[in-house]
């Protein structure tokens, strides 16, 4: 039986398989030409914010079919062609294992926190940090934003940052604190950070769809949102609009997730908490507190990591939720100079 698993096919070429992965950041749209997709289908594409092959491959017929301009007879060539540069069949577990050796981890400035998530913010994946009011979810990102720009031998991810703001906490001058303390230029530091304020859901996300055209265009190595629910708790009120807000809730989170994938970007989105009421201080281990969000945040974030306040400066982060890393906890600070390791 082992014999027969091991003789069994494996869908699409392995060879092309391993090209399309060996190969360096995603592929712009304009590659199709050589495989007969017109330049008018493609301005299409680039407009509808499908800026990559990848980006392509991985929509569905549904939302191709939406785009204006395009019919059913263009999107199944368009999927035909993307999906013979960027094959989308089964590979092994090996090979897998094989391009995971090259996941980035990006530094959070503390060697305990970093060494609580393996290394680091992973790239390729969602993280969720949630806590309370001063808990340092806003100064983690801020820390982030620097040290995602740091060479790749010192914990960086050697690219932009993008930082897409909901609740106007952004500070440049925090910034250029946290630069100074890993040598690097503040100016350049500033540059090389995108930033957003969102005022709306909608413009949340079309934020995103922006920011696929920077991505294709020059090397980000993380995406902020902070926080990612706030517009939609206060946009969508009741019960009677909790439906719809999970629904766009949902189709923001997935967008996220398919740039994570596309660009092979580290994704880190804030999140506020609520009362649980569910959480009887009678038992032991019980949540006083819950995200926001519900299992549409749960299931869209490959990590979840809580945040809760310590003595003085101290925080003390929590793994909650995690494919690979076990439930523990870790304490770090907060200093003029970003996220530090933890005061005595």
């Amino acid at each position: 039986m082992a014999d027969l698993a091991m003789e069994a096919p494996v869908e699409g070429n392995m060879q092309e398989w391993e090209e399309a992965m060996a190969a360096a950041g995603p592929l712009p749209l304009q590659t199709l030409e050589e495989h007969g997709v017109a330049a008018s289908d493609i301005k299409k594409l680039l407009e509808a914010g499908i800026h990559t092959v990848e980006g392509l491959a991985y929509a569905s017929k549904k939302h191709l079919k939406d785009i204006k301009g395009l019919s059913e007879m263009k999107v199944e060539k368009l999927k035909m062609a993307a999906t013979k540069v960027v094959p989308l069949g089964f590979t092994t577990a090996s090979m897998v294992q094989a391009v995971r050796q090259d996941t980035i981890m990006v530094t959070t400035g503390a060697s305990k926190l970093d060494e609580l998530l393996g290394g680091g913010f992973e790239s390729g994946s969602l993280t969720e940090i949630y806590g309370e009011f001063r808990t340092g979810k806003t100064q983690l990102c801020h820390t982030l934003a620097v040290t995602c720009q740091l060479p790749l031998d010192q914990g960086g991810a050697e690219g932009k940052a993008m930082y897409i703001d909901t609740e106007g906490t952004f500070r440049p001058q925090r910034l250029i604190a946290i630069a100074e303390r890993f040598g690097m230029d503040p100016n350049a530091v500033l540059d090389n950070v995108a930033y957003a304020k969102a005022h709306n859901t909608e413009h949340q996300s079309e934020l995103l769809i922006a920011a696929a055209g920077m991505m294709a265009e020059a090397r980000f190595g993380l995406i902020i949102v902070d926080s990612v629910t706030n517009l939609f708790r206060t946009e969508y009120e009741g019960r009677g609009e909790l439906s719809a807000r999970q629904m766009h809730l949902g189709k923001f989170l997935r967008h996220l997730t398919r740039l994570a994938d596309e660009f092979g970007v580290a994704v880190v989105v804030t999140n506020q908490v609520v009362a649980n009421p569910d959480g009887n201080a009678m038992f032991a281990g019980a949540n006083a507190l819950k995200p926001i969000g519900g299992n549409i945040m749960a299931h869209a974030s490959t990590t979840r990591i809580a945040l809760r306040k310590g003595r003085g400066e101290n925080r003390i982060a929590k793994i909650a939720c995690s494919p690979v890393l076990p439930e523990s906890e870790a304490q770090f600070s907060i200093s003029e100079l970003g996220i530090e390791d933890a005061k005595d």
